[in-house]
Order: structure tokens, then C-alpha cells, then sequence
């Protein structure tokens, strides 16, 4: 389901009652909801530039990522300092909103980096990003816990929009990686749809939903800035670090705990899974 905002809500940064509770039974129904006109483009295209650069120095170094590990996946996020650091994106004010009326009050965010799909790349294993609280439980818990996709470009399914398949968030399938006879099963079903999103989108998934990356067959990678939102009472991992000087990106009244320790050291958010040194 596609819910585009009006300019009274662009502006106001509040979504109306009414469509508020379609985004969250569209969640709750789907597994997935986007909603149009929900970021402003400017601290989008300056994620853009900077994230085409870092995607550069992954690609020469394949430190290829993400389900499968294939060629053409990074595992890659936006840098944790200034001056790329948005309220916009770490504390979208209609973000928060739809995910406190869906997991209701004391959310918190457990997880910030991303994905790129680099032209060339392949198709990856079907797969799920969150267990089951309850492997096997019918029927399927709510939603515990979302997925939060923003992208600084427009997502088509030329440059690799992700696949995802509706509903399966309440499959009581327990493993992770979804095999080919129970894809084929849920095919008939309900088919894959593509994730395609204009500029400016915010793709918010049951992070159980099914999903997978696949080709892109044009000639720019595909961003994907991902954050994980929680409902109050799950397990916190420990805080998300940032560099000093982005403070004002993390208001304290939002809503949201930010779950963020900011520190002066160097963040080495690029390469996460540094190349081995060579004798």
C-alpha cells in the first residue's frame, strides 16, 4: 500500500487520523507500508553524493554484503557524523508517528546502517531480517519490530527495488532463509511485489516480512538507508554510536529514544568487515 501525504501534512509533519490507521492496519495486514512525500530532498541528495563515494572505495575493496554475500550487495550506511546526520532520517517526526500508533509509546531505534545494489549484482536467497518471537506460533505475534528504508533517489525496478512478499510476516515459517518449495507455495498464494519508491519515501516492513535484493540493471547504485525501530520491551543490544557534533539531529521531545551515544573517536563505519592486511 502506497499512502501519499497531502501538503497539509508534508507541512504539518503529521499524518491525519484517519489515514494514520490505514498505514498501520496496511502494516499489520501487509507486513509493509509506503509513504510518499514523507522526506524533504535536500539532506537526501547530500547522502546521495556521499554515499556514491563510499560506495566506490567498497566496490574496489568487494566487500560485498548483506543475505548472501553476493557480488553487487554492500552492506552500507550513511556516515554517523556531521554534516551527514538528518533529524529528517534518525527522527522522522511521521516515522515515529505511524510506528508509536502501531507498537505504541517508548519506541526505540536498535539499528542504523543499509544496503547498496550495485549495477550488475544478483538475486538474493528469500529471506526475513527478524525471528519469530515464537517460532512456529499460530497465529503469528503483532509486530514487534520494523524495518525503517529511506533512500536518497527514486527506487524503480530497473536499480534494484526490493522484492517483498506480502503478508508473510504472519507465516509461521521458522528459519530465516526461505526455501524454493516454500517459496512456491506462498507464490500462489500471494505473489512478490516490488518495493518501488519515489524520492522522498519512507518503506516501513515488519522486519519478518519476506524479502530479497535483486538485479540492478542500471548504471548508479541503489541506496537504501535502513533504521530498526522496537516496541519498548525488546531486547536492547546497546546503544548506536555516533561522532560528537550531531547532537541536535536527536531531539529529546520526539517520541522516540534515540538509544545514541555520541563519542569523540573516529567511527570506522565504512568498512565493516575490514579486508585482511596483506604480507
Amino acid at each position: 500500500m502506497i499512502i501519499s501525504l497531502t501538503k497539509k501534512e508534508t507541512e504539518s509533519r503529521r499524518i491525519s487520523p484517519g489515514r494514520l490507521k490505514k498505514a498501520v492496519e496496511a502494516i499489520r495486514r501487509d507486513g509493509y507500508i509506503v509513504i510518499e512525500n514523507a522526506v524533504p530532498h535536500e539532506p537526501l541528495d547530500i547522502l546521495r553524493e556521499k554515499m556514491d563515494q563510499d560506495s566506490k572505495v567498497l566496490i574496489d575493496l568487494e566487500q560485498w554484503g548483506g543475505a548472501g554475500g553476493l557480488k553487487g550487495h554492500l552492506q552500507q550506511g550513511p556516515p554517523p557524523f556531521a554534516p551527514f546526520v538528518f533529524r529528517e532520517i534518525v527522527a522522522n517526526p511521521l516515522v515515529i508517528q505511524v510506528n508509536t500508533a502501531l507498537l505504541g509509546e517508548g519506541i526505540f531505534n536498535s539499528f542504523y546502517n543499509g544496503n547498496t545494489n550495485c549495477p550488475g549484482s544478483g538475486t538474493q536467497p528469500l529471506h526475513r531480517d527478524g525471528p519469530h518471537l515464537w517460532p512456529g506460533h499460530k497465529p503469528a505475534h503483532p509486530t514487534a519490530c520494523v524495518v525503517v528504508n529511506i533512500s536518497p533517489h527514486d527506487v524503480t525496478e530497473e536499480n534494484g527495488a526490493v522484492e517483498l512478499w506480502p503478508g508473510t510476516h504472519l507465516h509461521p515459517f521458522p528459519e530465516m532463509v526461505i526455501d524454493e518449495e516454500t517459496e512456491e507455495v506462498q507464490r500462489k498464494v500471494a505473489p512478490p511485489v516490488s518495493g518501488c519508491a519515489k524520492k522522498g519515501s519512507v518503506l516501513i516492513r515488519d522486519m519478518r516480512l519476506w524479502h530479497r535484493g535483486v538485479p540492478n540493471r542500471s548504471n548508479r547504485p541503489r541506496h537504501m538507508i535502513a533504521l530498526v525501530q522496537c516496541i519498548s520491551w525488546y531486547r536492547n543490544r546497546g546503544p548506536l554510536m555516533f561522532n560528537t557534533g550531531c547532537e541536535k539531529a536527536f531531539p529529546a521531545d520526539c517520541g522516540l529514544n534515540h538509544n545514541a551515544e555520541f563519542i569523540e573517536e573516529p567511527i570506522d563505519y565504512l568498512l565493516l568487515n575490514p579486508p585482511e592486511s596483506k604480507k
